[in-house]
């Protein structure tokens, strides 16, 4: 009798585990660290939804669609979150992406409107520096010094991809010889951004393209003062982060509350401090303190997801081009 109790009791445990839906994100590899806003996203949409959120690391924020177009509708991807307004017309031409219902009153510099990706936050590209280094201030200055940088491929990474179309929306026809002109103030290209900015930690390099946010990490979590944004007077490109749900999916309810549950506060709040950008929709309690002395860029830069679409592959041949010389 004792073991029949046992096993009866086995066999419910195990139902149960198996009843449990899971929900299966594909993201980029920092927002599951152990410092990024996984472990709590992961937490608080759970105790909500009575599933398993399962968060996938998959790379860097471009290498997400990659490996989506290589799976294609067999992916086992619910939910696809770090891609961007530079990659969503290429997401979308995939086909494999479904329409969300999700409403919000985005706090975002531009107006939203999209029918299949909702956004979760956004940010400037910015080369963050020593506080004390007096640093160029447009990127023809910076391809005259001495000054070695760090930066990330545009074919995997999401800054990569957002510095080349800086490069090019500032300077167009002249983005190749200001490509030409940085190519020696390189050290190295770097697949993601995790890799470019602990390589500056280290002192590999003077500058890595990063955030104009990226300081507020060290001054809050670290209390230290001794890196900044360095401000560009081309502007700075602007990066909106987005998650979209698959049309393949067999959570499709689970991954609709998914999307709703990141714009709200429980979502929201998180992102601060842990992804280090703005939200997308502005926390009840407002921003941590810090955030006040982030540089904020006198001109905006972005261009539509069409436009990054149709010049990605110039820009890119231009960069290749100048940088193997």
């Amino acid at each position: 009798m004792k073991y029949l109790a046992f096993a009866t009791g086995m066999l419910a445990a195990t139902t149960a585990i198996a009843e449990t839906p899971v929900l299966t994100v594909y993201t980029y590899d920092s927002f599951v660290s152990n410092w990024g806003p996984g472990p709590s996203v992961e937490k608080a949409f759970e105790a909500q939804c009575g599933c398993d959120l399962k968060l996938v690391g998959a790379g860097d924020g471009a290498a997400l669609l990659a490996r989506l177009k290589l799976e294609g509708a067999r992916s086992d991807a619910d939910v696809v979150l770090g891609l961007d307004t530079n990659l969503v017309a290429a997401a979308r031409e995939t086909g494999l992406f479904s329409d969300h219902s999700v409403t919000a009153e985005y706090t975002l510099p531009i107006e939203w409107s999209d029918s299949q990706f909702v956004p979760f936050d956004w940010g400037y590209f910015a080369f963050v520096k020593a506080a004390e280094l007096e640093a160029p201030t447009n990127f023809k200055d910076l391809a005259d010094s001495d000054l070695k940088i760090v930066i990330q491929d545009p074919r995997s990474s999401t800054p990569g991809l957002g510095l080349l179309l800086w490069v090019k929306e500032a300077y167009g026809d002249e983005a190749k010889s200001v490509w030409e002109g940085l190519a020696d103030n390189v050290v190295t290209v770097t697949k993601g951004w995790s890799e470019a900015y602990g390589l500056f930690l280290d002192g590999e390099a003077d500058m890595v393209l990063s955030y104009t946010t990226s300081p507020a990490y060290h001054l809050i979590a670290e209390e230290d003062a001794s890196k900044a944004a360095a401000a560009f007077d081309e502007g700075h490109y602007m990066q909106i982060e987005v998650a979209g749900k698959l049309a393949a999916s067999d959570q499709q309810d689970l991954a609709d509350q998914f999307l709703a549950f990141m714009v709200t506060d429980d979502f929201q709040a998180i992102i601060p401090t842990t992804n280090w950008m703005y939200p997308a929709v502005t926390p009840k309690e407002g921003l941590p303190k810090g955030f006040e002395t982030l540089i904020t860029p006198e001109k905006s830069l972005l261009v539509s997801p069409e436009k990054a679409d149709m010049v990605r592959d110039a820009a890119l041949a231009e960069w290749l081009d100048a940088l193997s010389q």
